[in-house]
């Protein structure tokens, strides 16, 4: 009579169990490592805009807005939209904003949602939480 190896049906079900526990249990952290990644990519672009801001008012004497950046430096991301609202000599604040159907409309710290974020003239981000 010939030996049979390999798994048995429990030992496979058994098996199968443990995959999903561990599933369940890794899923919504890696989601949400996922949407903090995108946030910080978007807080990332915020920075940069803010130093290209400043670039702009020494050769304009006055701060870019939304038009005049889409032309030369404002972002494109997959996830979020980018404004500059309030554009005067001596102010503006940038604004990203999680796009419509975007997954980023969930990231939320806590239970403040981190869509928009914003980034003024003077350093004031909103929402502080997020931020973080």
């Amino acid at each position: 009579m010939q030996k049979s190896t390999g798994f048995t049906l429990i030992e496979l079900m058994i098996v199968v169990g443990i995959v999903a526990i561990l599933s369940m249990v890794a899923y919504p952290s890696f989601t949400g490592y996922l949407l903090k990644s995108k946030r910080i990519e978007a807080i990332q672009s915020l920075y940069s805009m803010q130093l290209k801001q400043e670039d702009w008012r020494i050769s304009h004497a006055t701060y870019a807005t939304t038009s005049q950046a889409s032309g030369t430096f404002l972002p494109t991301h997959a996830d979020y939209t980018f404004k500059v609202s309030g554009a005067s000599a001596s102010n503006y604040e940038l604004i990203a904003t999680a796009k419509t159907g975007s997954s980023q409309l969930k990231d939320k710290e806590g239970s403040v949602s981190c869509s928009p974020l914003t980034l003024s003239r003077n350093n004031s981000k909103t929402p502080t939480a997020c931020w973080q």
